[in-house]
């Protein structure tokens, strides 16, 4: 499986990965093989996603320094159309108040907007759920939009990632 559209990755995929199976000091061909398919605009970010990696530590300093290129401005019209339609069906759907908010805060419908625009796959580890009404899932935005999204596992898979020594 080879995918022609670029990822656009999800805060999750970063942390998830810096604090258990491609850490920094185990597997840093992990972090060499983003940057580079984020050369080949492959792989990137936006610049909402960036500001939740909070910690200090390894993976914000590889955000801001290595990955930096690779950030994308999220605040373009096009994104702001596709953002406002996914905030319209959050308030439509019987998601909780806590929910519609939280999702109006974080970067997630951003994400999602986004990709849209730009025709990009999302990359995250959340998984779909019809019923889950505490949280507006990723999945579940990408499938109003119809917006592509994977797991980290499958976009390694789709690029055809190998990492090894």
């Amino acid at each position: 499986m080879t995918s022609s559209s670029p990822f656009v990755l999800d805060a999750n995929v970063f942390i998830e990965a810096s604090i258990r199976y491609y850490a920094f000091d185990i597997v840093p061909a992990f972090w060499v093989c983003l940057e580079e398919h984020g050369k080949l605009d492959k792989i990137f970010t936006i610049d909402r996603i960036a500001v939740e990696i909070k910690e200090d530590g390894p993976l914000k300093a590889w955000m801001h320094d290595e990955f930096a290129g690779f950030i994308r401005e999220s605040n373009t019209p096009e994104t702001l159309a596709h953002y406002a339609e996914l905030m319209q069906w959050a308030q439509e759907q019987p998601f909780t108040d806590a929910a519609k908010a939280e999702f109006a805060e974080v970067a997630d419908a951003w994400l999602v907007a986004h990709a849209k625009a730009v025709g990009a796959t999302v990359v995250t580890h959340e998984t779909f759920d019809a019923k889950c009404r505490r949280r507006v899932k990723i999945p579940n935005a990408c499938r109003v939009l119809d917006v592509p999204c994977v797991d980290t596992f499958a976009m390694l898979r789709s690029l055809g990632v190998k990492l090894s020594k």
